[in-house]
């Protein structure tokens, strides 16, 4: 299948994913904080951090491999929703909210990063 069609079908599949986690998220656990954005943030990043470490053709064919990275994580993590969600915050004037945020995606998403590159090498046995 041809690489813009596997990504342009991950990307759909990675926009519809994310508006069901995060309106889901935000149904739980309330608006007060932008928790549903962070979640698939902290979320895609793992996932991203895993499937970025696999060789190309250990799992995934390339097309595969495109379409889960590109097409439906690209899609799925939501840091443009993450940064109007921090200035909403500002123009509040919630400083403390918007300074969480931006620690808590920026801190929480590298660490689930790194924690999908380790996840990725210990089943690798590297």
């Amino acid at each position: 299948m041809n690489h813009l069609l596997c990504i342009g079908l991950g990307g759909f599949c990675g926009a519809v994913c994310r508006f069901l986690v995060s309106g889901r998220i935000h149904a739980l656990a309330g608006t007060v904080m932008p928790w549903g954005t962070l979640a698939v943030n902290v979320g895609g990043s793992f996932l991203l951090g895993f499937l970025v470490r696999l060789p190309a053709d250990q799992w995934f064919s390339p097309q595969l491999k495109a379409a889960a990275t590109i097409g439906f994580l690209g899609a799925f993590t939501t840091f443009s929703t993450f940064s109007v969600d921090t200035l909403e915050l500002l123009q509040q004037e919630a400083w403390l909210k918007a300074a969480g945020n931006v620690a808590l995606n920026v801190v929480i998403c590298l660490a689930a990063a790194a924690a999908g590159f380790a996840l990725c090498c210990r089943l690798r046995g590297a």
